[in-house]
This record gives C-alpha cells, sequence and structure tokens, in this order.
C-alpha cells in the first residue's frame, strides 16, 4: 500500500486545498484525491510541484507500507 501524507504536509502550513492546487499549479481535484488517500496513480510532474511546493522529498509525501503477500486492499 502507498500513503500519501499530503494531509500531514498540509496541515503543518495551515494550507487549504485550494491554496495547494494554485501555489502549485494543479487541479483542485487531483489535490482533493491525493488529500483524501483516494488517488489511483499520480503523475510525476504532479509529485515534482507538490516537491517543490512543501521544499520535500518524495519520501516526504509518499509512503511505502509492505501488505501481507497476496492480500489487497
Amino acid at each position: 500500500m502507498i500513503k500519501c501524507h499530503l494531509s500531514r504536509l498540509m496541515g503543518e502550513r495551515k494550507m487549504k486545498i485550494t491554496e495547494v492546487a494554485r501555489a502549485a499549479g494543479l487541479h483542485r481535484n487531483t489535490v482533493t484525491l491525493l488529500y483524501d488517500e483516494k488517488a489511483v496513480r499520480v503523475d510525476l510532474d504532479t509529485m515534482e510541484r507538490l516537491c517543490e511546493l512543501f521544499e520535500c522529498q518524495v519520501s516526504d509525501l509518499f509512503q511505502y507500507i509492505p501488505t501481507k503477500a497476496g492480500k489487497k486492499n
């Protein structure tokens, strides 16, 4: 499973979804899907823009959490 830490990063900076979308040049829906951890795929450009905005590494934004073999959520 991939965990997205966008909501934590936004909370630390007291940013709203609209502010992140505007500052990063992303669609509000894209930010909302990542915030709610409902995104199925993420473009590299989106990750780059978020990393630039939050001055972080990809590993600060996303985390891989191993699941039990053969089990899918």
